[in-house]
């Protein structure tokens, strides 16, 4: 992931082991992580039961929010690719409940089908 992505937010993968290892503690027992994705500082994992959001706040990152989203939650989503021109992608989940959808940018480097597929496989499992 270049610097000029980071900046703007845009996620890149991360390989799945670094992750698991990273944020073992937020897992269940047996709980796999399928994919995950790197911005700037927060992070988004796929992992076989859940969706988790880790936003890294302030200043020095010391503040964490956790925002874990079981996939039978997921009412429905959507992705938009990037374009000649654009910079990156973007994935929008609505979630039950909640007014406002999530919203997340990937860069070039990430195969937005993949994500697309990986979220599709999950919601309809």
């Amino acid at each position: 992931m270049g610097l000029i992505d980071g900046l703007m937010g845009n996620a890149g993968r991360i390989d799945s082991d670094k992750a698991r290892h990273e944020y073992a503690r937020l897992l269940g027992p047996d709980e796999r992580v399928h994919a995950a994705y790197l911005l700037v500082r927060d992070a988004i994992l796929f992992t076989d039961r859940r969706l988790i959001f880790i936003d890294k706040q302030g200043v020095t990152g010391r503040k964490v929010s956790y925002h874990s989203i079981p996939y039978r939650a997921v009412t429905h989503f959507a992705v938009e690719t990037a374009g000649p021109f654009d910079l990156d992608a973007e994935l929008t989940i609505w979630i039950s409940g909640s007014h406002e959808p999530v919203r997340k940018r990937f860069n070039r480097q990430v195969d937005i089908y993949e994500v697309q597929g990986l979220l599709s496989g999950f919601v309809a499992g």
